[in-house]
């Protein structure tokens, strides 16, 4: 499978942060931190989306620095995309949707182009 990025449209989704950011691990092993092409160190940051019809999903999302958000915050979120991905673990066939944005902050923080 080809790792295409399909863009999100969040206009219409609500975003609170539910699960602390925190750097994601290479290899939880050895604890070693991904970092993006820029050398900044990527975070995960835990999500729940809700559309207009009401509709909740809980979501991953990656970026690029520390987001600075808080559990409970309404966020904003830029630039989201959704990547599918599979891989074969242990003999066995996994597959998902990742996703990534180029920033998560606070809703009432107003962010220049």
């Amino acid at each position: 499978m080809q790792n295409i990025g399909i863009p999100v449209d969040t206009r219409a989704l609500t975003f609170v942060c539910v699960a602390p950011p925190a750097p994601k691990l290479v290899n939880r092993e050895t604890g070693e931190v991904k970092v993006d092409s820029q050398g900044r160190t990527v975070f995960q940051v835990g999500l729940s989306v809700a559309n207009e019809a009401g509709r909740i999903d809980l979501v991953t999302v990656n970026v690029p620095g520390d987001p600075e958000v808080q559990v409970g915050q309404i966020v904003t979120v830029s630039d989201l995309i959704a990547r599918p991905w599979e891989q074969v673990m242990n003999g066995q066939q996994r597959h998902g949707v990742s996703f990534a944005a180029s920033a998560v902050v606070p809703a009432s923080v107003v962010r220049a182009a």
